[in-house]
């Protein structure tokens, strides 16, 4: 009996999102589904996204904006995920709310600019010289320690390699000797040797010489031996965001005492200048044909949190070679514009909307609420009885949307402890008595207003 095996569970952790079940647009051409890829309803509004897609693809969303106006819960968030999802896998999609801007450490601007430049994707490509194979001999040889005279370190490295086509014995120094020893290498593991650094890489373990476990971890698996000779060039592709550049190019230039010996902390305000010397390297690297730009998409809710000072920087900042597809969402109507007293339609200065391609959304219809609760169940796991279903979508249309779809989760932990494999009515009456919708909360407020602290 095998004592020091630990029961453990295969499946990942998940975490349900909001929108985790949005997978596109669901458009056929450009007319939209009455439900398809997890959205569901809003055609006029999918149909509008859908062309906006086309148009990043062609390049022409130069100098544009694109502005979802609507009421709470209508889906703009949803959409702004979807034209992301149309855009492909390594598009970068950063999302904030407009609240995020003020901070104590950073200015304005800077928060703005960094969120511009993680929503730009640069895809870098290398061909590096590297040495691959499984490990057919392995000899390290140490000295002693210059300073410890009874500590060993190593000295150099005899190391054999063989591919399906090539066999080579191979002479290396301490780096790699190092490298080596301290991912407990040994003969049998397919590796890879930078011909450049010394950095070695261990792939797994060889299908030949793998032991076979009934029960194997990720680490565990064997891998296949390579082919080809085993010296060659490879091709390494990256997908770095231009302010993973920035970061990289400022800690490396904060150099001195303290950085050589300690490391440098993160930089949080990245000089304009390092900026600039990143989007020249990028620049010369597309011209080179190592590197492609790869344009995100900078969601920013509740735009109307912004102040003067950030929409004149977004309204200069569009204008920018390097900008990425800038989409805002707000559900306010004619209000104040942050930091001024002029009232302006969603609170945007009206030089800035005349650039944007503006989208409306409506509130949904009951056989819309319904396909999402559906929708929503599904990405849950929770069963529903169609009764229970039926009542939820009550719930959304006498209260909201946002308040049936979070009544889901409650529903079901309620339905097991009462033994059903189903949510039932009674499973959401329950619920809906133990949370309160806004409307109810209100009506809590004004009933004992008196005991609450002023």
């Amino acid at each position: 009996m095998l004592e020091d095996i630990t029961r453990y569970s295969g499946e990942r952790f998940l975490r349900v999102g909001a929108h985790s079940h949005v997978k596109g647009l669901g458009l056929e051409g450009l007319k939209a589904k009455f439900a398809g890829d997890g959205l569901v309803g809003q055609v006029e509004a999918r149909e509008a996204a859908g062309i906006i897609v086309k148009m990043i693809k062609e390049g022409k969303m130069a100098g544009r904006a694109v502005l979802f106006a609507g009421p709470p819960g209508t889906g703009k968030t949803a959409i702004a995920c979807a034209i992301a999802r149309e855009l492909g896998r390594d598009v970068p999609f950063v999302t904030m709310s407009g609240s995020e801007i003020y901070s104590s450490e950073l200015k304005k601007t800077e928060i703005l600019t960094q969120a511009m430049r993680k929503a730009i994707g640069v895809r870098l490509r290398e061909r590096r010289r590297v040495y691959e194979g499984e490990v057919f001999q392995l000899d390290v040889k140490t000295r002693r320690h210059p300073y410890n005279p009874y500590q060993e370190v190593p000295d150099h490295v005899v190391i054999g390699l063989v591919t399906k086509d090539d066999r080579r014995v191979l002479r290396a120094g301490a780096t790699i000797a190092s490298y080596i020893l301290s991912q407990g290498i040994t003969v049998g593991d397919v590796i890879t040797i930078d011909a450049e650094t010394g950095r070695v890489t261990r792939v797994g373990r060889s299908e030949e010489a793998a032991e076979r476990y009934d029960i194997a971890v990720v680490d565990e698996r064997p891998v296949p031996r390579p082919g080809g000779p085993v010296e060659k060039e490879k091709e390494f592709i990256y997908v770095l965001t231009l302010h993973d550049l920035d970061q990289l190019s400022a800690q490396s230039r904060s150099g001195g005492l303290l950085s050589l010996f300690f490391g440098a902390p993160p930089t949080r305000e990245i000089d304009n200048e390092v900026r600039r010397e990143v989007d020249e390297m990028v620049k010369r690297r597309v011209e080179e044909g190592t590197a492609e730009i790869i344009p995100g998409v900078l969601f920013i809710d509740e735009v109307h949190l912004l102040d003067i000072e950030a929409f004149s920087f977004l309204n200069a900042a569009m204008e920018s070679e390097l900008a990425p597809i800038i989409i805002l969402a707000t559900n306010r109507g004619m209000t104040k514009i942050r930091g001024t007293d002029m009232i302006s339609p969603h609170g945007i200065p009206l030089d800035l909307l005349d650039r944007m391609l503006i989208i409306s959304t409506r509130p949904y219809t009951r056989d819309e609420i319904r396909k999402i609760l559906e929708i929503r169940a599904a990405e849950e796991k929770a069963r529903l009885k169609a009764e229970a279903l039926e009542k939820l979508t009550d719930i959304g249309e006498q209260t909201t949307l946002r308040y049936a779809v979070q009544l889901l989760t409650p529903s079901q932990i309620i339905a097991r402890e009462n033994g059903n494999e189903e949510i039932t009515p009674g499973d959401v009456e329950i619920a809906v008595k133990l949370f309160s919708d806004v409307r109810r909360s209100v009506q809590e407020l004004e009933k004992w207003k008196d005991k609450y602290m002023y």
